[in-house]
């Protein structure tokens, strides 16, 4: 593991959204970091909060009814929340790039590829109208698009998914950023084109030696690209440790339900394992306890009293379960709602 200082630090972020005039926590309490180089995946289901960290960092949340309420987010040491919108244009697409979830809805379907592409050298760097058309081509060519001095003249809708999404990995890579973040880069793409972008990322993640947030619900995908592993659930940090670690001696009861929900080839399984319930929704969020008590099946009566802090439950490995609470004595750790 990198034992720099770290490049990104997200420190008690709380983000929010306005919905019927009372403002709902989409992110609550979250921290992490990110060093120089290192892959942090961010983990959870649909609705635990991780799109919306990801926009919170390149603040790109609907100004009409999405704020970020408290916390910090220090880049290179700089507070992000604390920068005006032109500072932080002249951030966004240089240092910190980002490849959005749907390229089909993220691509302006009305501009051509080349267009898209040098506009993003235009803002970002001092190279001549023709040196830039050269540049976008020849990324194009480094994300393997082939007959890219054709493509760069096409539309959106004329290319595949996989395409698309090459498209949008090369313009995330046009300026060589510090920290590039992928949110769920591999969606609604076939198993073959999801293998071919991963390594794909992989292989620029390494050439051009930026860090990466890459967020994912698939766990495949954690065991092959990730240096550390951040779990959320319903807008908060769960667990937060190496890989490594992670896969052999997870913590908390969310983390073990989900590497049980991972079909396994070297045993025979008459069904799947599944977490009962759904996710709570923003206006529905438990004010009190945890918010996994409900389907966890180590809940303990206690759980749904007492807010569980995010605490290390071993060297580099933080949890935010009562039973893992130093605080909270072990004769009452007796399970009781959830047995």
């Amino acid at each position: 593991m990198n034992q720099q200082e770290p490049l990104l630090e997200v420190d008690g972020l709380h983000t929010g959204f306005t919905i019927d005039g009372d403002m709902h926590y989409a992110v609550n309490n979250v921290s992490f970091s990110v060093k120089p180089k290192e892959v942090v995946c961010i983990v959870g289901e649909s609705g635990c909060g991780k799109s919306v960290m990801s926009l919170s960092i390149m603040d790109l949340l609907p100004k009409h009814n999405g704020k970020i309420d408290k916390g910090a987010i220090r880049f290179q040491g700089r507070d992000l929340t604390m920068l005006s919108d032109k500072e932080m244009n002249h951030i966004r697409g240089r240092d910190i790039s980002m490849i959005f979830q749907e390229p089909m809805t993220a691509l302006n379907p009305v501009l051509t590829i080349g267009f898209q592409m040098d506009e993003v050298l235009m803002n970002h760097t001092d190279l001549k109208a023709d040196e830039i058309r050269r540049r976008s081509v020849s990324l194009l060519d480094q994300v393997g698009i082939s007959r890219s001095d054709q493509i760069v003249n096409e539309y959106p809708h004329q290319l595949s998914g996989g395409m698309r999404q090459r498209v949008m990995i090369a313009m995330a890579i046009a300026c060589q950023p510090k920290l590039l973040i992928a949110d769920e880069p591999t969606t609604a793409l076939d198993v073959t084109v999801q293998a071919q972008i991963l390594e794909l990322i992989q292989k620029i993640q390494d050439e051009v030696g930026m860090a990466m947030l890459l967020i994912t619900h698939d766990l495949g995908v954690v065991a092959e690209m990730a240096d550390r592993v951040v779990v959320m659930y319903a807008g908060q940090v769960v667990e937060d440790t190496d890989v490594d670690t992670l896969f052999h001696d997870p913590k908390h009861p969310y983390t073990k339900a989900l590497l049980r929900s991972i079909p396994r080839m070297d045993e025979k399984q008459e069904e799947l394992d599944t977490i009962k319930g759904i996710v709570p929704s923003l206006k529905n969020m438990p004010q009190q306890g945890c918010r996994f008590v409900d389907r966890c099946p180590e809940a303990m009566d206690k759980c749904r009293e007492i807010d569980p802090q995010l605490g290390e439950e071993a060297q580099n490995h933080a949890v935010r379960c009562l039973l893992y609470d130093a605080s909270f004595p072990n004769e009452q750790k007796q399970r009781g709602v959830g047995s």
